[in-house]
């Protein structure tokens, strides 16, 4: 297979998902399996799909004039992305890349707005979904803007590892480098490792070749004054 392809992904045929707890009803849509590196789409491209993430973690990234690239979000199973073009948007803002293998449904903008119009517990769910995701914003902005690299990284840390979910913990991270970690946070690598060592001597956190593991005790940093 040529990068081309793996960029692209592996397209199969049209399927419909249950989108539970998003939607009581099927969501048609075109399934597409992306292998770890593959591209999903890139900022700039015609924005006419939202995609719903099936499996597997995601990285949005922006571009700036300059060239200079911030990691803006990872994802994770259960989450709506590039949802912008219900709201006009015509080309993607951000680049969306796959962390690992993906399944991912691809969802045209008029199928999400019949369900919208059409189905009012998807209508509810997708607008608490679009609502938490807007206040998730928000808490990055603030803590980007007042907090310490040292709690900005605790953060971080806690939020890819799933403390912030009603369903449990996921204390395994996402295979996530330290130079994706330090675009998140807003800093150099060099003060990333620095921290992420000071956080492992303390028992915080455990990593190795196979990747990094959060201990709840994390939290601590994050609410110390």
């Amino acid at each position: 297979m040529n990068s081309a392809t793996r960029s692209e992904g592996k397209r199969n045929r049209r399927s419909t998902l249950r989108l539970n707890p998003i939607a009581s009803k099927d969501v048609r849509g075109e399934r597409v399996a992306y292998e770890p590196g593959a591209t999903i789409f890139r900022q700039g491209e015609p924005s006419a799909t939202i995609i719903y993430l099936e499996t597997g973690s995601v990285r949005l990234s922006v571009l700036s004039h300059t060239g200079k690239e911030a990691v803006i979000a990872v994802l994770d199973g259960g989450n709506f992305f590039g949802e912008g073009c219900l709201a006009g948007q015509s080309v993607r803002t951000a680049t969306a890349t796959a962390m690992s293998a993906c399944s991912i449904l691809r969802i045209k903008r008029q199928e999400i707005t019949r369900k919208l119009h059409t189905e009012e517990s998807f209508a509810d769910s997708f607008v608490a979904h679009i609502l938490r995701r807007n206040v998730r914003m928000e808490e990055d902005l603030i803590d980007q803007l007042f907090n310490s690299t040292e709690k900005r990284l605790a953060r971080t840390l806690l939020l890819l590892a799933r403390y912030d979910k009603t369903d449990g913990p996921q204390r395994a991270l996402p295979k996530v480098s330290q130079e994706i970690l330090a675009e998140m946070v807003g800093t150099t690598r060099p003060r990333v490792n620095f921290f992420m060592n000071k956080f492992r001597k303390l028992g915080f956190i455990e990593y190795d070749a196979t990747g990094v593991t959060v201990s709840h005790s994390l939290l601590g940093v994050v609410l110390a004054d």
